[in-house]
């Protein structure tokens, strides 16, 4: 790889076929999203745009997930900072409408566990495959604030405003077998061949016609763009939740594998909003 991508260490890159950038997210903890790598995802979609040697990506998880989520350490100092709120508010504005913009087209290749900010990635690509047996799991409401991110721009649109409802109140686990059957994601197949069905729909997207691809992008992109506001709503209500309380008990939930109470801690009754 050239300099082009130097400073996205916390992302791994190559070029597994003419034409197509593979990125990578490889971490601890399942390739949780740690704050610098939140920043990166953020902030690398303009520079693919501006690629000239790129003409497809293909975003995929290494080992045994596709990506777990923020980790604990980046939640917690969300909570404690507004200054940090703000920061990863922007990122998650701009993750969102980097994929979305890219001129590029971007596939995803999801197998285990896909949560928050690398769902995000996930659920936002223009093509998204995945395995039968994916975990795909939008927890935010779980966590103690509201479904922002990505979820109200592309699931209603996705799957029905129904099933997006369901699985974002809920909190329910989706498998790819019934991501694909909802119409979530673009195709689910065998868990095995998650990446190599994932590499041969990029290698097929870029031998294509890039005006033709990138511009049919671009026009049935607009249908993202005329719920930007209904996003950016969610997205500002979801960062006022991690500045409320009832954020640490989900934490405190999630580390430790239990099921969030948030009633037994007889906080105050949400604004009518």
């Amino acid at each position: 790889m050239t300099d082009r991508y130097a400073d996205f260490p916390t992302l791994s890159f190559d070029n597994p076929a003419p034409g197509v950038l593979r990125i990578t997210l490889d971490a601890p903890n399942l390739n949780a999203v740690s704050g610098r790598m939140h920043t990166e995802l953020a902030d690398i979609w303009p520079v693919i745009d501006r690629d000239p040697d790129t003409r497809a990506v293909l975003v995929q998880g290494a080992g045994k997930a596709f990506s777990a989520g923020g980790t604990f350490e980046s939640i917690e100092d969300m909570s404690r900072d507004y200054t940090v709120r703000m920061r990863v508010m922007r990122e998650a504005r701009d993750m969102v409408y980097g994929v979305l913009n890219c001129g590029k087209p971007v596939v995803s290749a999801i197998h285990g566990p896909a949560v928050g900010a690398g769902l995000a990635v996930g659920m936002m690509a223009d093509i998204s495959i995945a395995g039968k047996k994916a975990k795909i799991v939008d927890g935010h409401t779980r966590l103690g604030v509201a479904a922002g991110d990505h979820a109200a721009i592309c699931w209603p649109l996705l799957c029905g405003m129904a099933k997006a409802k369901y699985y974002l109140l809920t909190c329910e686990l989706l498998t790819g077998e019934e991501a694909e059957r909802i119409g979530l994601i673009s195709k689910a197949v065998d868990d095995a061949d998650v990446h190599d069905e994932g590499l041969r729909v990029a290698t097929a997207l870029a031998a294509g016609s890039p005006s033709a691809i990138s511009w049919t992008k671009r026009s049935l992109n607009h249908w993202y763009r005329t719920a930007a506001p209904i996003f950016e709503s969610s997205l500002g209500l979801e960062f006022i939740g991690f500045g409320g309380p009832d954020v640490h008990e989900g934490v405190a939930a999630h580390r430790e594998k239990r099921g969030p109470d948030f009633v037994a801690r007889q906080l105050e009754s949400p604004l009518d909003l």
